[in-house]
């Protein structure tokens, strides 16, 4: 079934009627083999995404197909345990349904995570880059068409897509739970192959900081529809030409375990000022 503006509305009526959320605060998406949890927030039902989207679902490893709630009182949390790509097959009305749905429950904030490729050769492993600006590759925009003109202007300023006052804490809390971090540019390809050594070098030239496969679709939702946004960028492993070594999606996973633990001290804090 194609998705329009007037089905996610029916969507999201269908989602509060039937979970009760209540007041929902904002939307957490988990990137590839990270899983996040909401410290001082009281874990709700997990509801399966083939219960609230109606087109067919692509099962991707290191992304769960379920959503979970995190309740505080009359509040709530969504927390995307996984996200839909592009390159699965989704449409880009589809990929950034979560964020629609989230934004027509109330939502005011999306918090991103990602794992990524790091552009800088001395960027470790396991460091958090909070991003402050990206570069859409993708080839694609979810506001085409109708989209563009039912959730918000249908030219929407990018010029601070990521606020500048949730990036100044997410580099405190990081610090605080004991990330190496900093600010940079994400860039989105479409993949799901990985880059080349060429275009590693071509995205250096423009200036970015890591590069990945998801997530700018997102941002350019929240934005049309009002909410602040705040990305972090998990760098996985070394973008390909960096290092003499092929690049796989396991190894990805596997550092997205090992980050999971400190990620979730630090997202705690920082919901806790925010919300």
């Amino acid at each position: 079934m194609t998705m329009t503006p007037e089905s996610i509305r029916a969507t999201a009526e269908a989602f509060r009627e039937r979970h009760r959320p209540g007041r929902v605060r904002g939307l957490l998406v988990a990137g590839s083999g990270l899983s996040l949890e909401v410290p001082g927030w009281e874990r709700g039902g997990v509801v399966g995404l083939a219960e609230v989207f109606d087109f067919p679902l692509h099962e991707l490893p290191g992304h769960s197909q379920t959503l979970t709630l995190w309740r505080r009182g009359g509040e709530s949390l969504l927390v995307m345990n996984g996200r839909f790509h592009l390159y699965q097959g989704y449409t880009p009305a589809e990929v950034v349904a979560p964020v629609r749905l989230a934004g027509l429950l109330g939502a005011e904030v999306l918090i991103a995570t990602n794992a990524s490729g790091a552009l800088d050769p001395a960027m470790a492993p396991g460091s958090l880059v909070v991003v402050a600006d990206h570069i859409n590759l993708q080839g694609s925009n979810p506001l085409v068409g109708e989209w563009g003109r039912d959730f918000g202007p249908p030219f929407p300023d990018m010029s601070a897509a990521y606020d500048p006052e949730l990036r100044r804490r997410a580099l405190e809390a990081a610090a605080a739970a004991g990330f190496a971090a900093r600010e940079g540019v994400y860039c989105a390809m479409l993949g799901p192959s990985f880059e080349t050594p060429a275009e590693i070098r071509m995205l250096i030239g423009m200036g970015g900081a890591v590069v990945g496969m998801s997530t700018v679709p997102e941002v350019i939702a929240a934005r049309q529809m009002g909410m602040r946004v705040l990305v972090l960028s998990l760098a996985a492993n070394p973008a390909a030409g960096l290092v003499d070594r092929e690049l796989t999606h396991e190894e990805v996973l596997d550092e997205g375990r090992r980050a999971a633990v400190k990620l979730r001290s630090m997202l705690g804090d920082l919901i806790d000022q925010l919300l």
